[in-house]
């Protein structure tokens, strides 16, 4: 059963949706009513699910609705036999529904294929009326979880992982969050840290014994070797930005390591270098 907790009613925020076609309103709203009472029910996120767990709104014509990864394939069956034109646009982690010039992002993992959306995003749940319906919203600790990958050079998430830290940080399950990262830990530690210069004041908000757990576990690899391997995980936060690392200096790509089901990336395929690899 999801951990249902009330929230204000989203529809309510003044302009909310004022600026958005009625048209494509109701295309949105019909998408979320076809999953739900198909039984998905979906996970509103994007701007919605910031300002249920932050206050924060912004003005969208998205919306974001997160499905299990095991139900991908359900939903577009169900949304295609209701008259949108679906696609599964990338099998890692989105497909598309459209309804003429509209559409739905169907999400079903991070961009990299790491953040898999599953059970525990559905228990842990909050409540809030979305579009005139009543609708799931994807958890704040799953939402950090998901943009903590996010640091691509035209979009960084890192502000909304503030954002939620700053409104909800008494209230996060951290033992949950940092289990979620798992061996990538990491990169939340470095999220923490950020979060500490941006809000000093707003220390209390992340427990000093995660801080203290995590900033232990860093020490502790400094007194180990590095690894003789050469193996790029940035790759797992950007899908451009590393390429030449890949590419020019022979960096093994995290993601075939890392990501279950990776078979490349077809946008941008890395394109191994004829001759000697550059070795620094």
């Amino acid at each position: 059963m999801p951990l249902l907790r009330a929230v204000a009613k989203l529809d309510d925020v003044p302009g909310a949706v004022a600026v958005q076609d009625p048209e494509e309103m109701s295309a949105h709203r019909r998408a979320l009513e076809v999953l739900q009472r198909g039984g998905i029910d979906p996970m509103v996120g994007g701007a919605y699910a910031l300002r249920a767990h932050t206050g924060i709104w912004r003005d969208t014509k998205d919306l974001d609705l997160f499905v299990r990864k095991v139900q991908i394939h359900e939903a577009l069956a169900l949304l295609a036999k209701n008259g949108y034109r679906t696609e599964l646009t990338d099998p890692l982690w989105i497909g598309k529904a459209f309804a003429g010039d509209y559409f739905v992002d169907l999400i079903f993992s991070s961009g990299n294929g790491v953040a898999t959306v599953d059970e525990h995003w559905q228990r842990r749940a909050l409540h809030a009326t979305v579009l005139g319906r009543q609708a799931l919203i994807v958890p704040a600790e799953e939402m950090i979880w998901q943009k903590g990958y996010i640091q691509e050079r035209e979009r960084f998430d890192g502000a909304d992982i503030h954002h939620l830290i700053r409104a909800k940080g008494e209230k996060l399950d951290w033992q949950h969050l940092v289990a979620r990262f798992g061996d990538h830990w990491p990169v939340l530690l470095g999220h923490l840290v950020s979060f500490r210069f941006s809000f000093p004041s707003d220390k209390e908000k992340i427990p000093a014994s995660v801080m203290k757990d995590l900033l232990t576990r860093q020490l502790a690899l400094e007194e180990r070797p590095a690894s003789s391997e050469r193996l790029c995980r940035g790759t797992l936060l950007s899908r451009q930005q590393y390429m030449n690392e890949l590419e020019e200096h022979g960096y093994l790509d995290a993601r075939d390591r890392e990501v279950a089901g990776w078979t490349g990336d077809q946008a941008y395929p890395v394109k191994r270098r004829a001759g000697p690899v550059k070795r620094d």
